[in-house]
């Protein structure tokens, strides 16, 4: 079946929101991590819009989307994320999102869960509640020293990609992933990953009520199985899977197995709907 890729499209009223979207069907969303764009998705989106209509994004600050005055909220990327509902005039959808995209998932139910049918929480943690200081410095020393002493992030997205990577071997997932980090913005970046570790404080997942799906790469050293597990049983029914020789970033490393997870798991809610 062709598919056909939309040009980007802008969403606003400011900051105007770069989406592109796929294929036909129910609506599915996905949203990256904090150091990604919607061209993360590019090893997924073809399978998922067989049977879906595909929405990607970029983060407010992030890729094609515009910057934004003041601090980063999850709050306001979920509301980022109702005005592109509105725009496509979808009353419900599937949502998924890895690592800092599973949070604004989160946010997003928490906020408007009649707009929901499902969601798929990838690689994806507790948020602020659920570091030590310990572990919020080291993340924030790795992630945003080397910007605040001068440095690009091409003078070390070769580090940072490999310890994301499962297989440090897989030389075409660590070149996405270096590729990615790369387009980065600073300011907007070092904004998103203070949200991140310090502001980030909701935890929502023993009030959801939709069907859920919780993946993690087997070698996730930032949000670990033993995490996305713990999660997994505070939602009420959810799977929980875990990816073999996968990292932080499942769905780039392992496509093919991701899709087949992601696929089957929107096959049985569609079954159940009756749709």
């Amino acid at each position: 079946m062709e598919v056909l890729i939309s040009k980007t499209i802008k969403i606003g009223p400011h900051p105007y929101i770069s989406v592109d979207y796929y294929g036909q069907g129910e609506a599915v969303f996905l949203l990256h991590g904090i150091g990604g764009n919607k061209r993360n998705w590019d090893d997924n989106v073809l399978d998922l819009a067989k049977y879906h209509k595909v929405i990607t994004w970029d983060t407010r600050g992030y890729g094609a989307s515009d910057d934004y005055c003041g601090a980063f909220k999850f709050s306001d990327a979920a509301n980022d994320l109702f005005k592109v509902f509105d725009f496509f005039g979808i009353d419900r959808a599937h949502i998924i999102g890895l690592s800092m995209g599973a949070r604004i998932a989160c946010w997003f139910y928490d906020k408007y869960p009649e707009r929901v049918k499902s969601l798929v929480l990838c690689d994806t943690n507790f948020g602020s509640k659920g570091f030590s200081e310990d572990e919020k410095k080291k993340f924030i020393n790795s992630r945003t020293k080397p910007l605040k002493e001068g440095k690009t992030f091409k003078d070390f997205s070769y580090v940072v990609a490999r310890s994301l990577i499962g297989d440090k071997q897989d030389q075409g997932a660590l070149q996405k992933l270096i590729d990615s980090l790369n387009l980065l913005r600073k300011e907007s970046y070092l904004k998103t990953v203070d949200s991140f570790v310090y502001h980030d404080n909701l935890d929502c997942f023993s009030n959801i009520k939709v069907p859920s799906l919780v993946l993690v790469g087997e070698l996730d050293r930032l949000t670990s199985p033993k995490v996305a597990e713990k999660i997994s049983q505070k939602i009420e029914g959810a799977r929980f899977y875990i990816v073999k020789g996968a990292g932080h970033l499942i769905n780039i490393e392992k496509p093919e197995i991701f899709n087949n997870y992601v696929i089957g798991f929107l096959r049985d809610m569609v079954h159940k709907s009756g749709s």
